[in-house]
């Protein structure tokens, strides 16, 4: 859909499974914003955006479309939303798109964990079905440096609850992000929590720092930070792939646009294959994504 038909306050992100399909603005910034290495709401003022203002936007796009069956809603923390106010904005969208099988966001541990089991269980009779989760890392030490304001044990509640419901997860890690310090308890306490954790997607993203997000990650870290080389991050995508058991069948990507090298396939079930690819990485590291190319 394109920004200049509806009412987006810029810059608007969405993950790359999302690229077709309806971004619906109901929030603005990140509630929490308060992780170090995330620069993409720094510039923002965390608001709901009214219900006049959305009904508007749900309106033009509905002329424009009116055979729309996927929505995003946006900006980074639109599930902080209050039950009855999510369901208020997802009658309004069933009625708008008679043809609506999934409605997604972005979402935290917390405000997942804050909703009831009857509650999720609403949202996902009335179509909204898909979260986003960055997990970033499942070491808690980590946690505790990059302030994301979770704890393993907390993310594997959040996880589970929306799993119990039939909300599936889409769950982001960041390799990358315990420098050369700490990536080997970073890798280990992540497959520890993946290995409990019922998500359905996972992908990864590599640690990319931008000029107003360095300062304060470095500070926040509070020890010299060392940073991956590519061969190092593909030691830790080999760690990953290699002791991934998920309690169920898990569909893998790492399109993002800060990965230099780009995987596709499911856990268990292409294991071998991905290792495979990695270790030609590994040998052939010309042929990686140039870090000029690597974005947000």
């Amino acid at each position: 859909m394109p920004h200049s038909f509806l009412q987006y306050e810029e810059p608007l992100y969405r993950p790359p499974s999302e690229a077709n399909n309806l971004i619906l603005q109901i929030t603005v910034g990140c509630r929490f914003n308060q992780c170090s290495f995330c620069s993409m709401y720094k510039h923002k003022q965390y608001r709901l955006k009214t219900l006049d203002e959305i009904k508007h936007d749900i309106e033009l796009a509905r002329t424009l479309n009116t055979k729309t069956s996927r929505i995003f809603l946006a900006d980074g923390d639109a599930f902080n939303l209050k039950p009855d106010q999510l369901l208020e904005i997802l009658k309004l969208l069933q009625t708008a798109f008679p043809q609506l099988t999934r409605v997604s966001c972005y979402a935290t541990p917390s405000n997942i964990s804050a909703k009831s089991h009857q509650e999720l269980t609403t949202l996902k009779q009335n179509k909204l079905s898909l979260l986003y989760v960055g997990i970033e890392t499942g070491d808690n030490h980590l946690l505790k440096k990059i302030t994301k304001g979770a704890t393993q044990s907390g993310i594997l509640k959040s996880l589970t609850l929306a799993d119990n419901v039939g909300i599936k997860v889409s769950a982001t890690i960041i390799l990358g992000l315990g420098g050369q310090t700490y990536w080997q308890q970073h890798i280990q306490e992540t497959v520890k929590l993946l290995n409990q954790a019922p998500v359905t997607y996972l992908s990864t993203l590599q640690l990319y720092l931008d000029k107003t997000s360095e300062d304060e990650f470095y500070q926040k870290f509070k020890e010299p930070f060392i940073h991956q080389n590519d061969e190092s991050i593909l030691t830790e995508l080999s760690e990953l792939i290699i002791n991934l058991s998920p309690p169920k069948k898990l569909i893998f990507r790492s399109n993002h646009a800060s990965n230099a090298l780009a995987l596709a396939g499911n856990l268990p079930k292409d294991r071998e294959r991905l290792i495979g690819e990695i270790n030609f990485a590994m040998n052939n590291l010309s042929k990686l994504t140039p870090d000029y190319l690597r974005s947000l």
